[in-house]
């Protein structure tokens, strides 16, 4: 019963790290304009910092430009200031009361600027995935001082552990194959 405890800790560890790194994909740019590329940046509103989305509706009328309307017209230079110094390197236009963002194509540089970059999130997701292991080897190296527990419950234990850690692993190595994809098609 305590293995199987363990198991399910380590697939919901696994699963929050996956849920992490796909958010944190969302932010790597690629040549079309999607409203979540902006949805994270921090706007300074009511008196706190605030993300994008929690303050305007945001749209993709076709694949180079966004169309952010503020729920708050007063926030509306708040935005375009936050939208401007994100590191996104967009310029936004304010007309009437949306703002217009010109996204535009990626050179073949800049798109390997992003691959390079989505590497790094890969690699960082992959070092949250060992970090979840090791807590969850820890606690399956303390019930070897447990009587009840055989070794060879420990050791299926373990690879278990290693065999979930390589499924997901493969997962975040296939989620970054796609992304990548993504960023390179023309």
């Amino acid at each position: 019963m305590l293995e199987h405890e363990l198991i399910q800790l380590l697939r919901q560890k696994f699963t929050k790290v996956i849920e992490v790194v796909d958010e944190d994909f969302g932010t790597v740019r690629v040549g079309r304009a999607k409203p979540d590329m902006v949805e994270g940046v921090s706007v300074p509103a009511y008196g706190s910092r605030m993300r994008l989305v929690e303050v305007a509706t945001i749209s993709a009328p076709d694949t180079n430009m966004l169309i952010v309307t503020p729920f708050d017209k007063s926030l509306m230079g708040a935005i375009e200031k936050a939208i401007s110094d994100s590191e996104l390197q967009l310029s936004p236009a304010v007309s009437g009361d949306m703002i217009r963002i010109v996204v535009p194509s990626l050179t073949q540089e800049r798109r390997l600027d992003f691959v390079k970059l989505l590497k790094q999130k890969t690699e960082s997701g992959k070092v949250m995935l060992r970090q979840a292991r090791q807590e969850v080897k820890e606690k399956i190296d303390a019930l070897k001082e447990m009587k009840e527990v055989s070794e060879d419950d420990i050791f299926m234990l373990l690879a278990d552990l290693d065999k979930i850690t390589g499924e997901f692993n493969e997962k975040i190595e296939a989620m970054c194959r796609a992304k990548e994809d993504e960023i390179m098609a023309v």
